[in-house]
């Protein structure tokens, strides 16, 4: 048999990442990207939409699967500046679960509180330690500010399947107001209860989502990806 070249995993967590993404449910990697590479994504989130029928730059933006949709965002599946993360913790079951960008214009859509993944029966139940789905983000747009789209999390609740505020809105004691450099990587860990403010500024706020499960999850954005384009 001829001698098969492997692709080796990039580095993921270090130990202390590892300790505080499991303590906190969330770990925030500043100045992950560079200002080169923010620019060139936010160009390809800004070319993407234009090329969309269904992109109004008043409302709120958010496709799916953009990896297969758009191909420029391809090189981002494996991309080594974040998949050792995932590697790290599902090894060769590795399987990217869902990928979006999302532009947040003033006065956009906003989530109540919620976990990521299934709803009548979460994750949760078949993981209450280990994350099923790691949920990555680019910030690509500073937001210094509360109420400029921020994403809003509750530290340590991927412990718990329940939250009162469920379904609500509410602003709740002890929860973390991400202000972000654009640049910022986000690890997330899918049991922990988030939500997202209104966007009360002029900024657009732009940024890019891709998660990560074990093959054997069902993915989250497609019923399956075309056999040409795999």
């Amino acid at each position: 048999m001829a001698d098969q070249e492997y692709k080796v995993a990039p580095p993921g967590f270090s130990r202390e990442q590892w300790n505080s993404f499991m303590e906190e449910g969330m770990l925030v990697i500043e100045n992950a990207l560079t200002d080169d590479e923010v620019d060139h994504y936010v160009d390809m989130i800004d070319a993407a939409s234009a090329r969309s029928e269904n992109y109004d730059p008043e409302k709120f933006f958010g496709p799916n699967n953009i990896v297969e949709k758009y191909p420029e965002f391809a090189e981002l599946i494996d991309h080594p500046r974040h998949v050792g993360f995932g590697h790290d913790v599902y090894g060769e079951l590795l399987k990217l679960h869902i990928s979006q960008f999302f532009i947040r214009p003033r006065d956009s859509k906003h989530n109540m509180w919620h976990p990521d993944g299934a709803r009548a029966v979460p994750y949760g139940v078949f993981a209450p330690e280990l994350p099923m789905q790691v949920k990555i983000a680019y910030w690509l747009t500073d937001l210094p500010e509360a109420e400029m789209g921020n994403f809003v999390y509750m530290p340590g609740s991927h412990r718990s399947q329940y939250m009162d505020a469920y379904d609500t809105h509410d602003s709740v004691p002890g929860e973390k107001i991400l202000k972000v450099r654009r640049g910022t990587m986000t690890l997330m860990h899918c049991n922990t209860w988030h939500r997202v403010e209104p966007n009360n500024s002029d900024v657009l706020r732009k940024n890019i989502f891709l998660a990560y499960c074990p093959s054997w999850v069902c993915e989250a954005d497609r019923h399956q990806c075309s056999p040409e384009w795999l």
